[in-house]
């Protein structure tokens, strides 16, 4: 149920990134902050005739994250695998404040719960003011539990009558067991665990109860005739991985699943291997020899689980028919002394191993889809479990706005199902085109065959989606809700598709799959304008030959016309609302030349002179720069390639180039700051603040966000494309100081957490720089972060400059020492503020002397 959100807490200073100002004045309050991290992003649009360049990075492998069993704290269980702080961020952690994910936060939470008074025992009661107790509960098992409980609550309906009644044996669990599941949870995969090695003692009195208490098999009830019989005929493509049976534990005993030495002994770890080996007069280089040289003397075929592959490593483990035990190769016929001898290894493993704990593998996939319920997203973290949480506790101020968690994100339980198998499907692909290496002709071929599955199910979808936003969606809500619909993955495996038939040279499908591509305007709006590119691209290198048009008997006739048909293309997409920016010169340059090719009359030709992209500035500012030969970068690292200067004007210190470059512009009359884009993501929380928090069912889902749900998706713009461009018409018009001012003068005593925001800028520097910003060009900045914020954030120049003498005057400048580079999100950006009629310079920082420390 929706409801309005105020908060009244005391203001507490965010944390947010700090930016280099301008040097202080005497007395002044400011510190020369430390240079943030660039954030590249890669973003290729090369012309390239047999290559489709992907705009979007398709980020880290989704694929579950492997950890080996410790016997560290709870904390450590947390902090001991790098790989659980490596990935995107989930919508939920992009929208909450910076907080804290570690021990001293974890204690912080305690010390919070310590404090509450009310006992009552439901979830979401406990979350707000039970009173916490030591051993009785914890931030993760609250968490889960939220999470758990809020879907449950607005969304049961997804689930059915065997896996609600799992959640209640779920309900009944004591605490010890729970937080024993939710630990081996976040491991994220659903591999046996040594239960000697879970050293959760301070959490869980008695392990072994715990354990057994998980272990214990319940029973679950028949399911209904109209579950047995779904009445959607298209229920195929909605495939439940791993489904319930009629009785079920929350994990598996070791005793009862491990019968074979190719899985046992995978718990064994090095020097574990080299006494068994020892014992089995059998010898190996490295781990993988050993378990070969001991599986073979146990007249058993190494199998897939002998080279260390567990059972949610592979698609291929979704077909299993049996949910609790992986299988392996078959040994084929044994003898009753090979049955002994691989009995006595078995046992001698264990042995040392002692009894393991797995969690079972369907529960584990049912909690994931709750998680992917409540979340709404297929990714998620220990921060996202714990997210909300913490955010609640720093005692922050946050906007106002509506929460408007709805029920309608997945309208039936295929619905979900079908999205979670093509968010499966869709990762398939990517792991066959990103993950693994070059790819040769089979991996091609086999997201071919994985498209041709799929295509027919789009294309129907896709028309049911038109009709939803013909006549269903209202204010909006389509665009967010578009993107759980199983068409969202499919488009992106369709456009994978179109880069793979392009690198087979079968440009005939490729163009027909552009077409379809372009011809629906639903999902994916980020991508038309490469789509364009790719398309004008085909019709001007290689459609002549491939569909010649029959009133055209000479061969250059039909070039001619097919390259007429490529200037439509690109004239279509620089008419296209919602064709980015950052594609507008590639296009305008392509049918500028296809112009003079088709030899049209000058005064015919499309003239893009008031847009022409202006070169960057060179300026070259010399300084003092130290070399210490002695750094050691961090944790053994190589030296870092940051270059040290000393900043003659401000007193003769060491500091880094940009501010040692900065500090010669304002000797020349400059302000500024080395910001690297926080002050424009700054501006653009001020100028779009009441836009950011405007209501837009489902996309503020908790009451502590810093934005949209939305704000770093392809679905923020075109949601609100009418008031972003009447927003975008004042800035034009010279309302911006206007806009700051109002938004400062009602939210900075609160210092309201609001995503990009940095309060410690101070209002006349913001009010005289938007002042001194042309218009138009601000217009212009503000439409690129509006349509692409999540991308865009990064690749700004490294200095923003401005001034009021001899006139009003904004610059960018990118700092190079002799070794930088400008990554291609640089370029993109230098490109779009030159046409904008920004100033840009590329300033080279040159040393004059070199001083040996």
């Amino acid at each position: 149920m929706d409801k309005f959100v105020q908060r009244a807490a005391p203001p507490t200073r965010a944390q947010q990134d700090i930016p280099c100002s301008r040097a202080p004045d005497p007395g002044s309050r400011h510190e020369p902050p430390a240079k943030r991290v660039k954030r590249e992003i890669a973003d290729s649009d090369g012309d390239s005739d047999g290559d489709l360049s992907d705009t979007h990075s398709l980020g880290p492998s989704r694929a579950p994250l492997l950890r080996e069993d410790t016997a560290a704290s709870a904390y450590d269980d947390v902090q001991s695998d790098p790989e659980s702080q490596i990935g995107r961020p989930t919508a939920i952690e992009s929208s909450l404040p910076e907080v804290k994910s570690d021990k001293e936060a974890i204690e912080e939470y305690e010390t919070f719960r310590a404090s509450q008074g009310d006992s009552k025992n439901d979830t979401a009661s406990r979350f707000v003011k039970r009173e916490w107790v030591k051993g009785k509960s914890s931030l993760y098992v609250d968490a889960f539990n939220l999470a758990l409980s809020t879907v449950l609550d607005d969304e049961s309906h997804l689930f059915d009558d065997k896996e609600r009644k799992l959640f209640d044996y779920w309900d009944n669990l004591s605490y010890e067991a729970q937080y024993l599941y939710v630990r081996l949870f976040l491991r994220k995969s659903a591999t046996w665990h040594r239960i000697a090695k879970l050293g959760y003692y301070d959490d869980i009195s008695s392990t072994e109860d715990a354990v057994k208490e998980l272990q214990t098999c319940r029973a679950l009830p028949a399911a209904s005739e109209s579950q047995a019989e779904s009445p959607d005929p298209d229920a195929a493509f909605a495939q439940e991985e791993h489904s319930l049976e009629d009785s079920f534990s929350f994990a598996d005993d070791s005793n009862d699943c491990i019968n074979t030495v190719e899985e046992s002994i995978t718990l064994l770890n090095l020097e574990e291997l080299k006494m068994l080996g020892k014992d089995a007069r059998v010898q190996g280089k490295n781990k993988a020899d050993l378990v070969k040289s001991i599986c073979k003397m146990s007249n058993r075929q190494a199998g897939l689980l002998s080279l260390g592959l567990r059972r949610s490593d592979t698609q291929d483990s979704a077909a299993s028919s049996e949910n609790r035990t992986p299988e392996v190769e078959s040994p084929g016929p044994q003898t009753s002394d090979d049955s002994n001898r691989n009995k006595h290894f078995l046992d001698k493993i264990m042995a040392i191993t002692g009894p393991c704990i797995r969690l079972s593998l369907p529960v584990f996939k049912l909690f994931e889809r709750v998680h992917l319920v409540f979340y709404r997203s297929t990714e998620w973290t220990e921060k996202s479990l714990t997210a909300i949480i913490l955010a609640k506790i720093s005692r922050r101020n946050f906007p106002e706005y509506i929460v408007s968690r709805s029920t309608n994100i997945f309208t039936s339980r295929n619905h979900l199902l079908e999205f979670e198998t093509a968010t499966r499907t869709e990762f398939s692909v990517d792991n066959i085109l990103e993950f693994n290496g070059p790819v040769g002709e089979d991996g091609f071929r086999k997201v071919l065959d994985i498209f041709d599955s799929i295509y027919g199910r789009w294309r129907k979808l896709l028309q049911e989606e038109q009709v939803k936003e013909d006549r269903v969606y209202e204010t909006g809500e389509g665009t967010y809700l578009r993107r759980f619909s199983p068409v969202h993955p499919y488009t992106r495996i369709i456009h994978k598709a179109a880069f793979v038939f392009g690198r087979l040279k079968e440009h005939r499908r490729e163009h027909a799959l552009m077409v379809e591509l372009l011809e629906q305007r639903l999902f994916h709006h980020a991508r038309r304008g490469a789509w364009y590119q790719r398309k004008a691209l085909l019709e001007e290198h290689y459609m002549f030959a491939l569909e010649p048009d029959s009133a055209y008997k000479d061969p250059e006739m039909q070039k001619k016309h097919w390259k007429r048909i490529a200037a439509t293309t690109c004239e279509t997409a620089l008419e296209d609302p919602d064709c980015h920016i950052k594609y507008h010169y590639d296009l305008q340059k392509r049918l500028l030349k296809l112009e003079k090719q088709m030899k049209v009359p000058y005064r015919l030709q499309h003239d893009f002179g008031h847009v022409k992209l202006q070169k960057p500035e060179e300026h070259y500012i010399e300084g003092i720069q130290i070399k210490k030969d002695d750094i050691v970068g961090k944790k053994g690292r190589g030296p870092s390639t940051k270059t040290i200067w000393v900043d003659e004007a401000e007193g003769g210190g060491e500091c880094s180039v940009e501010s040692m470059c900065l500090s010669s512009y304002r000797s020349q009359g400059w302000k500024g700051y080395h910001a690297e884009g926080g002050i424009i993501r700054t501006l653009f929380a001020y100028l779009f603040y009441d836009i950011l928090f405007l209501y837009i069912p489902n996309v503020f889902q908790t009451a502590y966000q810093t934005c949209p749900l939305d704000l770093h998706t392809d679905s923020f713009y075109p949601t609100r494309a009418s008031e972003i461009n009447h927003r975008l018409v004042e800035i034009a018009n010279g309302e911006a100081p206007r806009l700051v001012e109002e938004v400062d003068k009602r939210e900075r005593e609160r210092r309201t957490c609001v995503v990009g925001l940095n309060w410690d800028y101070e209002l006349p520097d913001l009010i005289e720089l938007v002042s001194c910003f042309d218009g138009a060009a601000l217009a212009t900045v503000c439409k690129v972060m509006a349509q692409e914020y999540g991308q865009r954030g990064g690749g700004l120049p490294d200095l923003i400059l401005w001034r009021v003498e001899p006139n009003k005057e904004v610059m960018f400048a990118e700092v190079k020492s002799a070794n930088d580079r400008l990554s291609d999100t640089q370029r993109l950006w230098i490109h779009v503020l030159t046409g904008a009629g920004v100033r840009v310079a590329l300033c080279n920082a040159v040393a004059n002397e070199v001083r040996e420390v």
